[in-house]
């Protein structure tokens, strides 16, 4: 059978927090917003994409981090999901539950939700080595010069670097790629502004999940090293923005398909 649209979603995601009493971990959100779709089969909840992530978790968290960006959830510390005030509100009021009739501006915006929903799935897909040449592409687009791909291996802290013209000076700017579930903490972003100190002038920070509160927080500190931070949200935005590895047909106002990032 066909998932269930993202939106669809939104709604059973936050009556199961109200249900676990505000907040739970996703071991616990899974099964529970698993049942509230008793149409899906076996064989939809072992469904694996070629990286081995589960697609329909997958799309849970991709739910879960689009509730987040319209703050109905945040996350109170690692590996904690919880709903907000709105969120709760939203549950309450009858007009947000009832059914309404479609009309071309939800089937538009659930196609779009979908859509980057692929995307994103597409990004969970790629290998460390391929993520990393994405992240050069999409440097390239942004008008970065000179991109390289380190050969440092896993975790060496700089994954590759570029210069950014900005007027007359020139910009040094390494970046670093993480092709994670969970969302990279303060850690790993002080580690990669050690590994850049002193010999870039700025540091990005890829990565297919998101960043935690507190990630954010170092992200930008007086006298260190800026360190920009691309969720996976962020990416599709603005691969879907300069057209990275999508098609579109604007007389329509869909989006076509889905090319392989790394096709010449």
């Amino acid at each position: 059978m066909v998932m269930p649209q993202q939106s669809d979603i939104e709604i059973p995601l936050l009556q199961v927090l109200i249900d676990l009493g505000g907040q739970g971990r996703p071991k616990d959100v899974y099964p529970l917003v698993t049942k509230k779709f008793p149409e899906l089969t076996r064989e939809d909840l072992e469904e694996v994409m070629v990286s081995g992530v589960n697609k329909w978790t997958n799309r849970i968290q991709w739910v879960r981090q689009k509730l987040i960006d319209n703050g109905d959830m945040y996350s109170p510390q690692r590996g904690i999901w919880a709903i907000t005030e709105q969120g709760r509100l939203r549950i309450q009021s009858p007009q947000e539950n009832r059914p309404a009739p479609l009309n071309l501006v939800e089937l538009y915006d659930n196609y779009e939700d979908d859509f980057k929903s692929q995307l994103l799935d597409r990004l969970h897909e790629l290998t460390p080595r391929q993520f990393e040449e994405f992240a050069k592409k999409f440097l390239q687009i942004y008008g970065f010069v000179s991109v390289n791909v380190t050969n440092i291996g896993p975790d060496g802290g700089i994954d590759g670097y570029g210069k950014l013209k900005l007027g007359l000076a020139t910009m040094n700017v390494a970046f670093q790629c993480k092709r994670w579930q969970g969302n990279v903490g303060r850690k790993e972003i002080q580690q990669f502004r050690g590994a850049i100190q002193g010999n870039y002038e700025q540091g990005i920070f890829f990565t297919t999940s998101d960043f935690t509160q507190n990630a954010k927080g170092i992200s930008i500190q007086k006298g260190a090293v800026p360190i920009i931070l691309m969720n996976g949200t962020g990416i599709v935005d603005i691969m879907i923005e300069k057209g990275l590895g999508v098609e579109k047909k604007p007389l329509y106002l869909f989006y076509e398909k889905v090319q392989d990032f790394l096709d010449e």
